[in-house]
């Protein structure tokens, strides 16, 4: 259908708030929200930004991805925070059981990152590296699709060797197919390592799933304070960090207690699962209520 017919539709509906998934991203519909055909617009989860359109009534998140006060300014909408937190993680079925700590079976730390590699910048293989010659046993594992490629592999190797990694420390990996295999290599993680300014978010929840704590750096737009929102939810808020220094010190600070790293990845899931990052029916009753509240102030001001 073309956009146009895709309002009419929704208006010969009589849809009262319409909800827009995708953003500014592929296979994007904004221009039916263009057209206003709902009387509330809101934007949600799909794009992690303003649509930047005035049709736009209001974008969900909560306080600690968009505290309050700080990140009105980057946003056409309405920032409408949900008290549990912005969006909800289902656990896959077939996740394999939590592993024990591959630290005291390895007698060497290892740090891993599954994020898209664009999210991977200089400035971050720049930090990571401070923190790889910080812990000087330690190793990383870093996995994407893009590591497919060898020529992509090699630029990486480079760029890590030239802030003095020797190339076996560094692990560039393809994905794995299957989601069981996908995984388990988390079996192999002791801390993930969070990219920044651009935070992972279903990456930090499976290495979260997996029992393995995430060090994020906390920035002051929606990308780069996911990590926040989501460390908040399970209780690792000491994982954060404010500054580049701040993030390297606590990576480092972590890997340097095995005991910590072992009490954490042994309740994390338990903890994970009781939290309200796991809770599918809280978030539903928010946003519920969030939507009751939309459609009574755009009945007020009738």
């Amino acid at each position: 259908m073309s956009d146009q017919q895709v309002a009419d539709l929704v208006r010969s509906h009589g849809i009262d708030i319409l909800v827009d998934l995708t953003g500014h991203t592929a296979n994007s519909r904004l221009r039916v929200f263009t057209a206003k055909p709902a009387p509330v617009q809101v934007s949600y989860l799909g794009y992690p930004n303003t649509t930047g359109l005035k049709q736009m009534d209001y974008r969900i998140s909560d306080s600690y991805a968009d505290p309050e006060g700080t990140t009105e300014q980057w946003h056409s909408e309405t920032l409408q925070r949900l008290a549990g937190g912005f969006l909800c993680y289902r656990p896959s079925p077939d996740a394999p059981p939590v592993s024990g700590l591959p630290a005291l079976e390895h007698e060497y730390i290892t740090f891993g990152s599954f994020n898209n590699l664009a999210k991977i910048s200089p400035d971050v293989v720049a930090v990571w590296a401070q923190i790889l010659l910080a812990v000087p046993t330690s190793r990383l594992i870093i996995k994407n699709i893009a590591l497919a490629d060898s020529a992509t592999r090699a630029r990486y190797q480079q760029m890590f060797e030239a802030l003095g990694i020797e190339p076996g420390r560094v692990d560039l990996r393809p994905p794995v197919p299957a989601a069981d295999g996908h995984l388990k290599t988390y079996s192999e993680v002791d801390i993930g390592l969070d990219s920044f300014p651009y935070n992972g978010t279903t990456t930090t929840c499976e290495a979260l799933w997996m029992g393995v704590p995430v060090v994020t750096l906390s920035g002051d737009t929606h990308v780069a304070r996911v990590g926040t929102s989501l460390l908040h939810r399970v209780g690792l808020d000491d994982l954060v960090a404010e500054r580049q220094t701040t993030y390297v010190e606590v990576a480092v600070e972590l890997a340097g207690n095995l005991k910590q790293l072992a009490r954490i990845r042994g309740g994390l899931r338990e903890t994970m699962h009781e939290s309200s990052l796991c809770d599918g029916k809280r978030i539903a009753r928010e946003l519920e209520s969030a939507y009751r509240d939309m459609w009574s102030t755009w009945c007020q001001l009738q």
